[in-house]
């Protein structure tokens, strides 16, 4: 079993200790104080693992530390390894970015846009084009969340049992029966928003490739990348490490809440969206793939150009979110100057993010407060990981990007 390691003194790849030390005090203060159980923070550069900080609780109640070993639930951070295999497809010449998901998932072969009005009073419209492979990368298809609670078609959602994204009881071909059923908020193409988009993708994945997800994702990318627990479940051998997962109180506290159905066997629901779990170890050979562009250890999985395709904005005529978007991503203050790739956020527009960012950076989050980024520029990789659903923005987001780059000094 392969573990997160230190390799390197911060000086000898130009960061500085004692900015990494105020980095940790930062964080550690979140835990004192009882926002945060505790957390895991790596900063690497050129590859090499500079800084490693474990601190705090992995379970509170059991008084058990956070190791290097931990496993974490990366809700969101699922997306970015769905887009990595449909983009192995497109490779291969059996998935194209602009195939209709018809193609491939009949049930998208009518898609219609919402209009006017709510609930039975809904009405809509055919649309005016297809929902297309490249749309659900981007997600600008026009699906959404049934959390969300700010548009008539969330709560067509809600109404279709997809409260917490999937439909209970059934697996991913059904549940993305349902989202075909369900209006467009919008033409696709023509708005952001975030949304349950990457599980049609990975029914796609599953589709073309002739694979379950989890077949697919084992025998194609986390095996071949040594990313030995990873996957979308926790074996009785691994459980003991498992974080457990804790939720907001009203008073500013935690408590622990139910998570993903990782232990008990496989899954029936295989998210791309938000299945999985992984090591900071797993996670450090992924950002590594993307930071070397697609390829690790004599290991390619992509090609450098798809990379690149990947993570540069392909929000139409270089908009940024909020230009283009209807809500805030994750633990983001805003989305000024930030754009979206093929399954990653990506920096277009540094001056603009009113957090210290550099031009290309790209990554993802998680809804239990996990981060990853990777920085072209600087040559650097982040990870953050903790196990916290909060009922508001703890801001660690925002506050982690600003120390790391205090700390880079060549």
């Amino acid at each position: 079993m392969a573990q997160l390691r230190q390799e390197v003194d911060p000086s000898e790849v130009g960061l500085d200790a004692k900015a990494l030390d105020r980095l940790d005090q930062h964080l550690a203060h979140h835990v004192d104080e009882g926002r945060v159980p505790g957390f895991l923070v790596a900063v690497a550069r050129g590859g090499r693992v500079a800084h490693l900080t474990m601190l705090g609780r992995r379970d509170v109640a059991a008084g058990l530390p956070v190791e290097h070993d931990t496993l974490w639930r990366i809700y969101s951070m699922t997306k970015p390894v769905t887009s990595v295999a449909a983009l192995m497809l497109v490779e291969e010449g059996r998935l194209s970015l602009d195939d209709p998901v018809a193609r491939h998932l009949p049930a998208f072969a009518d898609p219609q846009v919402y209009e006017s009005g709510s609930g039975d009073d809904v009405r809509t419209r055919p649309a005016r084009g297809p929902v297309l492979i490249r749309h659900l990368l981007t997600h600008t298809a026009g699906l959404t969340f049934a959390f969300y609670r700010s548009h008539p078609v969330d709560a067509l959602y809600r109404a279709a049992g997809l409260e917490s994204s999937v439909l209970p009881g059934t697996d991913l071909a059904r549940t993305v029966e349902v989202y075909a059923s369900l209006p467009l908020q919008f033409e696709p193409g023509t708005q952001w928003n975030y949304s349950v988009a990457t599980n049609v993708l990975g029914r796609v994945v599953e589709v073309v490739g002739g694979q379950s997800l989890d077949e697919f994702f084992a025998e194609r990318i986390l095996g071949p990348l040594g990313m030995s627990d990873a996957g979308f479940q926790v074996t009785d051998e691994q459980a003991p490490r498992l974080a457990e997962l804790y939720g907001e109180t009203e008073s500013g506290g935690i408590e622990p809440v139910p998570g993903l159905p990782l232990r008990g066997g496989r899954p029936r629901l295989l998210s791309g969206s938000g299945g999985m779990v992984a090591s900071a170890y797993d996670m450090h050979r992924f950002m590594e793939l993307l930071r070397r562009r697609g390829e690790l250890d004599g290991v390619r999985l992509l090609a450098p150009e798809t990379v690149d395709l990947m993570t540069r904005n392909h929000l139409p005529g270089n908009a940024d979110l909020r230009a283009f978007g209807s809500r805030p991503a994750h633990d983001e203050p805003n989305n000024d100057g930030v754009g979206f790739g093929l399954g990653v956020s990506v920096v277009i527009d540094p001056e603009r993010t009113q957090v210290p960012s550099t031009l290309g950076a790209f990554g993802w989050s998680g809804a239990a407060t996990t981060t990853f980024w990777v920085d072209p520029v600087h040559d650097l990789t982040v990870q953050f990981m903790t196990q916290v659903r909060p009922k508001t923005s703890l801001r660690i987001v925002p506050d982690l990007k600003r120390l790391v780059h205090e700390a880079i000094t060549g």
